[in-house]
């Protein structure tokens, strides 16, 4: 199995567990947690998995949150291993050993975000499934964004945009879908983004949805319907 379809089970895997609605309300501390969990992904996992790797920096839906997939033989430790955001600790695993070191992160924003990242993992893989035409790109957790990702479409029509779940950023307190065209498209009310070319729906507007999966699913699938025309 690529590191790619791990990391859609281990997001599908947490959804059944939640239901259709798998996102809470957003607690009261939730920014700043987002950030440290942030700051984790790019000065923590994304190095260690350069380490072992060579050259890659990708992260992904885990068991209890995110983090590198599993690498067979280290490139430093010669081990089997990862690093994972597991609840509210730094799982590194190298060989047979574990060591856990708890971060200060509060639970229900560590929930909150993995709920998110899964939950963007799920609508970026049906879209991903309904469309292999359209040169879709691995989903990928990005440590520098944060953010879960890919890529579809054709450049040389103007239909190639990146689709991904942010969990928030310096222009968005609380998480969003997003979806950013490569080529700028007329300004139709359907591209509402403010603060980058594209359209947006945020966590409040979500939230609302009794099927928040499908929901997702549902905004990917409406503009890249529209971005084909």
């Amino acid at each position: 199995m690529s590191s790619a379809l791990e990391g859609v089970e281990a997001a599908r895997a947490r959804l059944r567990s939640l239901g259709p609605a798998p996102l809470q309300p957003l607690p009261a501390d939730y920014r700043a947690g987002r950030i440290e969990l942030h700051r984790i992904a790019e000065d923590v996992l994304k190095p260690k998995r350069v380490l072992e790797t060579g050259n890659e920096i990708a992260l992904e839906c885990t068991p209890g949150g995110f983090g590198t997939p599993a690498w067979k033989s280290g490139l430093s430790s010669g081990r089997p291993g990862s690093a994972r955001v597991v609840d509210t600790d730094v799982v590194i695993v190298d060989g047979d050993r574990e060591e856990r070191t708890p971060i200060e992160v509060d639970a229900g924003v560590a929930a909150a975000v993995a709920d998110w990242l899964a939950l963007g993992t799920m609508a970026l893989a049906a879209l991903v499934d309904s469309h292999p035409e359209l040169d879709p790109e691995p989903i990928r957790l990005w440590p520098e964004h944060f953010d879960v990702a890919t890529v579809l479409g054709s450049e040389s029509d103007g239909t190639r945009a990146n689709y991904g779940a942010s969990p928030g950023d310096d222009d968005h307190l609380e998480p969003y879908l997003y979806v950013g065209p490569w080529q700028e498209q007329p300004q139709e009310e359907i591209w509402n983004a403010t603060s980058f070319h594209g359209a947006e729906l945020g966590h409040a507007d979500l939230f609302k949805a009794p099927d928040q999966v499908e929901r997702a699913s549902a905004f990917f699938l409406q503009h890249l319907q529209a971005l084909s025309g």
